[in-house]
């Protein structure tokens, strides 16, 4: 009997909580988002962690199944505890949320950097890849909205950071 994956999160009466791992992966000065035809808003590359999966294996597993790309992990980033409500248009309709995200810094293991998605979101719809020029991040309707000044600051030498927001 094939044994299947369990993601790593509940949801309790009108609460739900997600334990998430994350790719930040930049080009050109801008950062891969991802958006889908049901929603109005980008967010970061990257899914549930799965029971008995590290945030590592998760994070690589995730942005291969969203991008195609193959890469490999430069160094943890940011820890992001998350709290924030559903929005109405969403399968998190008007829900507390509260998301624990794991964000690595990437790197490519080839120069080809073209990405494909075949991809779709937690509520079934389909998914589309979008580079977001750092800069001009702030004018994306895009979350996390730390990215718009932590990206700017982002080397491989910094320190990891811890960030809660409510959102």
């Amino acid at each position: 009997m094939e044994e299947t994956s369990q993601d790593i999160g509940f949801t309790r009466n009108n609460q739900w909580f997600r334990y998430r791992a994350a790719g930040i992966i930049i080009k050109d000065d801008a950062v891969l988002m991802v958006g889908n035809d049901h929603n109005d808003y980008y967010y970061s590359v990257g899914g549930a962690v799965q029971l008995g999966e590290t945030a590592e294996e998760a994070c690589l597993r995730e942005l291969y199944e969203e991008t195609g790309l193959q890469l490999e992990i430069e160094r943890l980033a940011f820890i992001h505890e998350n709290f924030f409500t559903g929005q109405e248009n969403d399968f998190l309709n008007k829900v507390n949320c509260h998301e624990l995200s794991f964000y690595f810094l990437m790197k490519p293991l080839t120069e080809n950097m073209s990405v494909k998605s075949e991809s779709f979101g937690t509520d079934g719809s389909k998914e589309f890849l979008k580079w977001i020029p750092i800069a001009e991040y702030k004018n994306y309707k895009a979350f996390p909205t730390f990215f718009a000044d932590e990206l700017k600051n982002l080397s491989v030498n910094s320190q990891i950071k811890r960030i809660v927001t409510t959102e």
